[in-house]
């Protein structure tokens, strides 16, 4: 799975991992990680997601950052946003009211880039990468945050074998083997989706299930 797997998702618009609707786990649980107003978010792989827009009325500044130039520019025209654009490094940056999207490869970021973060919010970036890549993907997000830092994270689980994501599944297991050496760990909520999803269940799916995870990092861990 190379870039130029998203960005042929993007250009034929097969993006059914887009939520047009705010996601009601993070309205449910996002003061579980008593962030403050003004406190800078980050949120990896955004796509064009309407939750940062939830954020930003939260009094937080939001860093997103996505591959796909069609989905940071769609992000803007289908809210009414006029952008400035500038250039960060390898990222061109779009910022409007609070809100930048970095577009470009999420593996360029690096600890300067987010000493300023202290929250992430994860809802579609763990599970739209196979195994090998969430492994370099944990191993990276952990090397460029800062300490402190809390981390909102929603995965899915299904039975192996029963659909080829992405979304792929991510079991309590491995979550805990990624992150845990570095992290404080509480799961939050479970809940059988699996009626609500009849489009994956169309896929053979037997059982989906989804989880949130309040993740958190001391200064002294």
């Amino acid at each position: 799975m190379d870039p130029e797997f998203w960005h042929e998702r993007w250009r034929l618009h097969q993006i059914g991992f887009h939520q047009r609707a705010l996601n009601a786990h993070l309205q449910a649980f996002w003061e579980r990680l008593g962030l403050s107003p003004g406190d800078r978010v980050l949120v990896p792989l955004c796509g064009k997601s309407r939750d940062m827009l939830w954020l930003r009325t939260r009094g937080h500044s939001v860093l997103g950052v996505e591959l796909s130039e069609i989905a940071v520019r769609d992000f803007f025209a289908e809210n009414s946003l006029q952008p400035q654009i500038s250039r960060r490094g390898s990222f061109a940056v779009w910022e409007s009211d609070g809100i930048a999207l970095w577009c470009g490869d999420f593996f360029d970021l690096t600890a300067t880039d987010l000493v300023d973060c202290a929250g992430v919010y994860d809802r579609a970036s763990l599970v739209a990468l196979p195994p090998s890549m969430r492994k370099r993907y944990a191993r990276h997000l952990q090397a460029v945050l800062p300490r402190p830092i809390a981390v909102l994270l929603v995965t899915m689980e299904y039975p192996e074998g029963e659909m080829q994501g992405p979304p792929f599944s991510v079991h309590e297991e491995e979550v805990r083997t990624l992150y845990a050496a570095d992290f404080a760990f509480d799961r939050l909520y479970r809940l059988d989706v699996l009626a609500e999803n009849p489009a994956l269940r169309k896929k053979g799916l037997s059982m989906l299930e989804e989880k949130v995870y309040r993740l958190r990092r001391q200064s002294g861990r």
